[in-house]
């Protein structure tokens, strides 16, 4: 098995591409830090067992790892990578049956909305942020408010909150009428 390593716009966060799925289409989820996990995943609880590690995020193809700011790459990066190869290659869940992301509600009037929110967020803005090691979720969306949360590499990444109020909420305005704003939530 051969882990590629890739760079993000965040210095502390490094990308691990296993070359197969991690999440596969079952979404992203983000480890804040290692009492955030509490059992919800095999491979994130493996990853902050090595000291220095202070941020999980499991994409679909890909892991990003953010690093402690009194911690070096060149010591971290093999650790993370021997974790990451003994845990695929022992055909370890990633994550604990039934974890997933949860959205806030949708008024059945703001439906087509959401829909039309959600496809613009998948086919515009997902790939480019995944191509970042991280991901934006959509987390609700009421009165004309759009709730994303910036996950990964981007959630620590000095331009994320240009990035959202200035790309992804100029363009959700530009095709959806309806959206008046974006805020970024934790």
């Amino acid at each position: 098995m051969f882990i590629e390593t890739e760079g993000t716009p965040n210095p502390a966060t490094l990308k691990f591409l296993p070359g197969q799925a991690v999440m596969g289409d079952a979404g992203t989820i983000d480890f804040i830090d290692a009492d955030a996990v509490a059992g919800r995943s095999p491979l994130a609880e493996a990853l902050f067992a090595l000291p220095g590690v202070s941020r999980v995020f499991l994409g679909n193809d890909f892991v990003s790892v953010t690093k402690a700011d009194s911690e070096d790459w060149e010591e971290l990066r093999p650790q993370i990578l021997s974790t990451l190869m003994d845990h695929f290659v022992a055909g370890h869940p990633v994550v604990a049956e039934g974890v997933a992301v949860t959205e806030d509600a949708i008024a059945p009037e703001d439906e087509e909305i959401v829909t039309q929110i959600k496809e613009l967020l998948d086919t515009r803005v997902r790939p480019a942020v995944a191509g970042d090691g991280g991901d934006i979720v959509f987390r609700g969306y009421r009165n004309g408010i759009v709730r994303l949360t910036m996950q990964g590499a981007c959630s620590g990444c000095p331009s994320s909150r240009a990035t959202l109020k200035h790309g992804v909420e100029n363009m959700l305005r530009h095709y959806v009428p309806e959206v008046v704003s974006v805020e970024q939530v934790d």
